[in-house]
């Protein structure tokens, strides 16, 4: 596959921080994941159901227009603190967050980038209102990336361990 297209680039780039992110928690104590480092008070774990719900307001529910059960999940409230419950397990919100990651892989694999979303934060807007598909991985790249380097960050805290 020649990544000079940039839908091909945008793909590999999103799987790499995908991986990326699931590989800053590995070899970390379920108490490690569920501890903050941070002022801001986020755990990793509460970041890694973070972007699974990301990926699932982005493509699911705004781009394809389908109905969610929880968009919102990962906030104690919109716009919230991101939460993960006591019973939540690390393995299950590691499972949520590839299972979003496969539906937003099969969400754009059926799409071209210059369509437009469904719907927008469950809202229909006129059509130039809506963003395309490239808008919509461009910001969840610029997501991944951020994010990505907030782990960096929180991991080095943990333990110690630096680098990709």
């Amino acid at each position: 596959m020649s990544l000079s297209a940039p839908d091909e680039l945008m793909a590999e780039y999103l799987d790499f921080y995908r991986d990326t992110v699931l590989r800053k928690l590995d070899g970390l104590s379920d108490e490690e994941l569920r501890r903050s480092r941070v002022p801001s008070g986020w755990a990793p774990l509460e970041m890694l159901k973070h972007l699974a719900h990301v990926e699932m307001r982005w493509l699911q529910w705004g781009f394809s227009g389908e109905t969610v059960r929880e968009p919102w999940g990962d906030m104690e409230c919109r716009g919230g603190k991101w939460r993960v419950g006591p019973e939540e397990t690390s393995e299950e919100v590691r499972a949520f967050f590839r299972e979003q990651c496969d539906r937003s892989r099969a969400i754009v694999a059926g799409a071209s980038w210059e369509d437009r979303a469904a719907t927008l934060g469950g809202k229909v807007l006129p059509g130039e209102e809506r963003p395309a598909l490239g808008w919509i991985l461009f910001h969840l790249l610029q997501e991944y990336a951020r994010h990505a380097g907030h782990l960096d960050i929180a991991r080095e805290l943990a333990d110690g361990s630096i680098g990709e």
